[in-house]
C-alpha cells in the first residue's frame, strides 16, 4: 500500500510542476502581439520583463505533451502544449508527432508566433522533421497554436 501512495504523490507533484510551468508560460505566449516591422521613424519595442524566465521555466519540464486549465482574464482555457517532430505542414495546418507516438494537429493564424534558430521565423520555413516546440489552446477537436519554437541548431 505504501508503494501505492508514493506513486501517486509522485504523480500529483510531476502534475503540479506542470501546471505551474503552463500558468507561467501561456499567459506570455498568449498575451503578447506581434511587433509591428521596424521602420526609420519607429523604435524597436521594448522587451517583455519576465517571458524569458517563464518560458525557460517550462523548458525544464521535460514531458513531452501536455494540457492544463488555466484561468485567464476572460475565463478558463485549455493550454496544450508539444515537442516533437514536424511530421506535415500544409496550409495553416503543422502536424507534430512526439516521442512517444502522440500525433496532434496544430492551427496557425495571423497571430501564431513562430520562432526558429533564435530569431523570427514563418510557418513555410520550418521543415518537415524538424523539432519543434508548440504551445496553444484547445477548444473543442480543434488546437490552435500560439508559439511555434525550432531550437538552435547546435
Amino acid at each position: 500500500m505504501r508503494t501505492n501512495r508514493k506513486t501517486i504523490a509522485a504523480g500529483a507533484g510531476a502534475a503540479g510542476l506542470l501546471g505551474l510551468g503552463l500558468y507561467l508560460a501561456v499567459p506570455a505566449a498568449a498575451n503578447s502581439a506581434p511587433s509591428p516591422s521596424p521602420s526609420a521613424t519607429t523604435a524597436a519595442p521594448k522587451a517583455h520583463p519576465g517571458h524569458g524566465r517563464r518560458l525557460a521555466a517550462l523548458r525544464r519540464v521535460r514531458g513531452v505533451h501536455g494540457e492544463a486549465t488555466v484561468r485567464g482574464k476572460d475565463g478558463f482555457h485549455l493550454a496544450d502544449w508539444q515537442r516533437g517532430k514536424i511530421t506535415g505542414i500544409s496550409g495553416t495546418t503543422l502536424t507534430v508527432r512526439s516521442a512517444d507516438g502522440a500525433t496532434w494537429t496544430w492551427t496557425t493564424n495571423g497571430d501564431t508566433r513562430v520562432r526558429k534558430d533564435g530569431g523570427k521565423s514563418t510557418l513555410s520555413a520550418l521543415t518537415s522533421g524538424a523539432q519543434v516546440f508548440v504551445l496553444g489552446e484547445r477548444s473543442g477537436d480543434t488546437r490552435t497554436a500560439k508559439f511555434v519554437r525550432q531550437p538552435k541548431k547546435d
